[in-house]
């Protein structure tokens, strides 16, 4: 509660403490030293501003009495006077920097006191000023800034005894006063053995005892079992007993009243002889004061059950925060130890390296050492034996006896030659160098030492379907998610998984950072499960919940703009199509089957020179500059006026009599059940089943040139009631669907 009861800008209890329009406190004595001048002019404290005392302006005529005091105990300050009528013409009570009528406006001071608040000294303005040469009560007005919320109040005629004395504050803080002295006086040591006790230094929070300063060192050092106990300063010094910190309703008197003496009752400020009687409340409605009184102390009350329960909800998160400092000093020595060890295992291993990097070193010099070794000494021998050769031929060389030369000189010639052969191309080379062919590639690991850092420890947490945006478009499906609020584990990506539709095995469909993904060429009339799970560095977290997506039971579709040849040309929503080149192009649906029986039909608008316009099925990357169903990946039939084809691979078959021209329909039945594919004009099946042993995911294609025009029905709603029939059966149901 002390802080309450501090003046905002000296930092002490407060004196005399005044209201200010903002409902904030401050000091009288503070209130004296601390002014704002109108931020436009920013002038020296107007003549009003200074204290009681100093003679009237230079150039005042006799009439003016000195400038308007500031103190609260002055009267209207000479506004009777004279001079003093424009003083009190200008004094409106409204707020200076505002342009509402509030009696108090914002304003930021630039200059500021430690307590953040703009204190003007009490200096006279220069001479010749317009301050200086302006009589008492002229064109200056002054302002107080509040210390706390910094709006500025309009000091009128009255100075600062215009603001109300807080009483009641004044009287909590003699009291506090009071219970502070008595606390003071009975904070003694609980342990010592001196009479009377040393005054406590320290109390422990968790012995709850009072120690001096000899006593805690001796009974309650800082380690060992007491070293998690915490020692606070004496209720002496954290601020007044739980007795002395109650409120009363009544108010008034000053800091010189003595201990236990009755307030005097405060009275009317224009009739002394009065006390108050009534309360003026808001828009100026005045009420008993007895009621007002009651009325306030019960809503007072009911206010501080809200912020009581919110002080034991703050009291429980410090506890909380405790709990969790003490926390963070056990993980962190955790964390240290596990480092150390950590280091020390990896400075281990580097020395096991090293050691054996070493050993590869003396046994690659030791066999240098012994190859040199090796060719020394055969290079020596050979080179003794050569040279007692050489000496020996010299000496027969000398001899004069040519029958006994010529006796042996073969003999010599061929030793010398076979001498001269050992020394072959290389003999002469060493067989190693002193350079050693080892070279340690120690970057990688120093550049891996310098990013050597901590990752995170811990797995992403489970992320969380977002069911309002997961939907359902024919055979496709949208999912989304996100994380949970206030989770911190970094996330590097997701991966969605999906099962078959028939309760099979999940499979991944999607690995990435993204978080919505759309699924497309899944099976109408299915149901799926989806679920998705996070991964960062330190592996792959816990899967979400699963979701459950049902496809539609029958396709809607149209032609698909975006995978359409350039030269095709659509119009009616996508629903029509032609073509501006005399080629054939190709052209696909949007959606894409995979099993069930499909059935759509296309309607000839314009059939102009006989075009052989083509209608079936494909796959998604079939070629569109040509004809289809001249490639591998298309089954069509094509048909002019008079008669019709089956092509697959550019082959034809079953030619069959019967064509198309303007107004003519053609139906195509897809029935992956049997994995057939039947076309039909103008109701009736055209030939036998085109194709059969169909599998796979096929799109709705087409193929025309620029004579043709084709409008595309697709069968939605009708299926909606048959899907359950047979392909015959829902062909006879589409016909006659006016019926349905």
């Amino acid at each position: 509660m002390e802080e309450e009861l501090k003046c905002p800008v000296c930092g002490s209890l407060f004196r005399e403490p005044i209201i200010l329009p903002c409902s904030h406190n401050v000091c009288l004595p503070c209130a004296r030293t601390i002014a704002v001048q109108t931020p436009e002019t920013e002038q020296h404290l107007p003549a009003m501003l200074h204290p009681r005392g100093p003679a009237a302006a230079p150039g005042a005529g006799a009439g003016a009495s000195g400038p308007a005091s500031l103190d609260y105990d002055c009267g209207a300050g000479g506004g009777s006077g004279a001079g003093g009528g424009g003083g009190v013409d200008h004094a409106d009570k409204l707020s200076l920097h505002s342009e509402t009528d509030s009696g108090y406006g914002s304003y930021t001071p630039s200059l500021k006191s430690p307590n953040g608040v703009r204190v003007l000294p009490l200096v006279p303005p220069p001479p010749g000023s317009s301050a200086a040469a302006a009589p008492r009560g002229g064109g200056t007005s002054s302002s107080l800034t509040c210390p706390q919320c910094h709006r500025s109040a309009s000091l009128d005629h009255r100075g600062l005894r215009g603001f109300q004395r807080n009483r009641l504050l004044e009287a909590i803080v003699q009291r506090y006063q009071q219970g502070r002295a008595a606390a003071s006086a009975a904070a003694k040591c609980q342990l010592c053995d001196r009479s009377p006790p040393e005054p406590a230094a320290v109390m422990c929070e968790q012995c709850e005892v009072l120690y001096c300063a000899s006593c805690q060192v001796k009974c309650h050092p800082s380690r060992g079992p007491f070293a998690k106990h915490r020692l606070v300063p004496p209720p002496s010094q954290q601020g007044a007993p739980s007795g002395a910190s109650g409120g009363a309703a009544g108010g008034g008197g000053g800091g010189s009243k003595a201990p236990g003496a009755a307030r005097k009752p405060p009275t009317c400020a224009d009739h002394e002889l009065e006390n108050y009687s009534m309360y003026c409340h808001a828009k100026h409605e005045v009420k008993a004061l007895g009621a007002m009184w009651k009325q306030h102390k019960a809503q007072l009350s009911q206010a501080l059950n809200g912020i009581s329960d919110k002080a034991k909800e703050a009291k429980e998160f410090l506890v909380q925060l405790k709990n969790i400092l003490q926390q963070i000093q056990e993980n962190g020595l955790d964390y240290e130890a596990c480092l150390v060890a950590q280091c020390d295992a990896l400075v281990d291993a580097l020395t096991r390296q090293k050691a054996k990097l070493l050993t590869k070193v003396t046994k690659e010099r030791e066999h240098k050492l012994k190859v040199v070794w090796d060719q020394i000494n055969h290079c020596t021998l050979k080179l003794r034996q050569s040279t007692g050769l050489m000496e020996y031929c010299l000496e027969v060389i000398k001899e004069n006896d040519p029958s006994g030369f010529l006796q042996i000189s073969d003999a010599l010639i061929k030793r010398v030659q076979v001498s001269q052969e050992q020394w072959v191309k290389g003999a002469l080379e060493p067989k190693v160098s002193a350079e050693f062919d080892l070279t340690l590639d120690s970057e990688p690991l120093l550049q891996s030492i310098h990013q050597l850092d901590f990752i995170q420890m811990k797995l992403p947490p489970v992320p969380l379907l977002q069911l309002e945006k997961c939907c359902t478009r024919n055979n496709s499906v949208t999912l989304a998610w996100r994380m949970p609020p206030f989770s911190h584990n970094p996330v590097e990506g997701y991966i969605l998984e999906l099962d078959d539709g028939d309760g099979g095995q999940f499979r991944e469909v999607y690995v990435g950072k993204e978080t919505l993904c759309t699924i497309d060429g899944l099976h109408f009339n299915s149901t799926y499960n989806a679920r998705v799970k996070a991964f960062n560095s330190s592996g792959v977290g816990p899967y979400s919940k699963t979701v459950v997506l049902q496809t539609s039971d029958v396709a809607w579709f149209t032609f698909d703009p975006s995978s359409a040849h350039r030269d095709i040309v659509l119009s009616n929503d996508n629903q029509t199509a032609t073509c501006s080149s005399y080629d054939d192009r190709v052209i696909l649906g949007t959606a894409a089957f995979s099993k069930g029986i499909h059935y759509w039909e296309l309607h000839v608008d314009r059939y102009d020179n006989h075009p052989d316009p083509a209608f079936g099925i494909a796959r998604i990357n079939v070629v569109k500059d040509m004809m289809l169903g001249k490639d591998d990946k298309a089954w069509a039939m094509y048909v002019d006026n008079n008669r019709s084809w089956f092509m697959h691979c550019n082959s034809h078959t079953n030619r069959t009599e019967g064509g198309v021209s303007k107004g003519a329909t053609v139906g195509v039945l897809l029935d992956l059940n049997k994995h057939t594919l039947t076309f039909y004009i103008n109701g009736q099946q055209q030939g036998p089943p085109a194709f059969e042993n169909v599998e796979g995911v096929f799109m709705p294609a087409l193929s025309l040139n620029r004579n043709v025009q084709v409008k595309l029905f697709s069968p939605q709603i009708y299926f909606a009631f048959v899907s359950h029939l047979s392909s015959e059966e829902l062909l006879v149901a589409y016909i006659v669907r006016p019926l349905l």
